[in-house]
C-alpha cells in the first residue's frame, strides 16, 4: 500500500492530499529517510510524522489488504513507538 494512502486509511492523517503534501515537503520519514507519497510500505516499516504541532513514531506492523480500518482494529496495524506533542508559538 502507498505511503499517503496508508496514512489515511490508519487514520494518522485525515486526508490522503494532506499525506501526499507532507510527505513531498519532507514531513514524513521511513526508516530514517524522505518518504515520496508513492513509497510501497511493508509490515516493519518504521514512519515519523514530524507536523508543525506533533511529532509521531510509528511502527507498521501489518499492511491492510482494504482501504479502511475501523478503530477496534487500529493497534492491529500500527504501533505507536513516540508521540510528543510541541509548543506553538505566536
Amino acid at each position: 500500500m502507498r505511503l499517503d494512502k496508508f496514512l489515511k486509511t490508519a487514520q494518522l492523517i485525515k486526508r490522503r492530499t494532506v499525506a501526499n503534501e507532507a510527505a513531498d515537503e519532507g514531513f514524513i520519514k521511513v526508516n530514517g529517510r524522505d518518504a515520496k507519497p508513492s513509497y510501497q510500505l511493508k509490515a516493519g516499516d518504521i514512519l515519523e510524522i514530524d507536523m508543525w504541532n506533533y511529532y509521531k513514531k510509528i511502527e507498521v506492523l501489518n499492511v491492510p489488504e482494504k482501504n479502511t480500518i475501523s478503530k477496534k482494529d487500529i493497534d492491529n496495524y500500527i504501533k505507536v513507538i513516540e508521540y510528543k506533542t510541541k509548543e506553538i508559538e505566536f
